[in-house]
């Protein structure tokens, strides 16, 4: 990996951490829509140009509620995107699309086929 490719995924990981520090932060103080309280950030991916970000979010009440606070995070997308701009220091302000985040759901089924099976003696 060259020194551009490790600045680029240094600054995209950097401005990655930044963006779900102040998105949750919106989400938990800012945002009175219902659809999203139950809402938690658990990554982001950032391209390295910095003109794009996916950010994963996952739903406390589970899979349930999915497609409820991905309408509302969508619906508040221009909202973060200008509270970005406004707030934060960037040259570029990211595109953003959510994405609800499989992972805790998979690992919640693996989970619960192993309670199934029980233990081996």
């Amino acid at each position: 990996m060259s020194n551009r490719q490790r600045k680029d995924n240094s600054r995209s990981q950097r401005v990655g951490d930044l963006l779900i520090e102040f998105v949750s932060r919106l989400l938990s103080g800012t945002l009175n829509d219902s659809r999203v309280r139950a809402v938690t950030l658990t990554a982001v991916d950032v391209r390295p140009d910095l003109k794009h970000a996916r950010i994963y979010f996952t739903v406390r009440d589970g899979e349930s509620q999915k497609e409820e606070a991905l309408l509302g995070l969508r619906g508040a997308t221009g909202f973060i995107r200008g509270r970005i701009a406004a707030d934060l220091k960037l040259r570029f302000v990211p595109a953003i699309e959510f994405v609800y985040d499989e992972a805790s759901d998979q690992a919640r089924r693996i989970e619960d086929l192993l309670d199934a099976v029980g233990p081996k003696e």
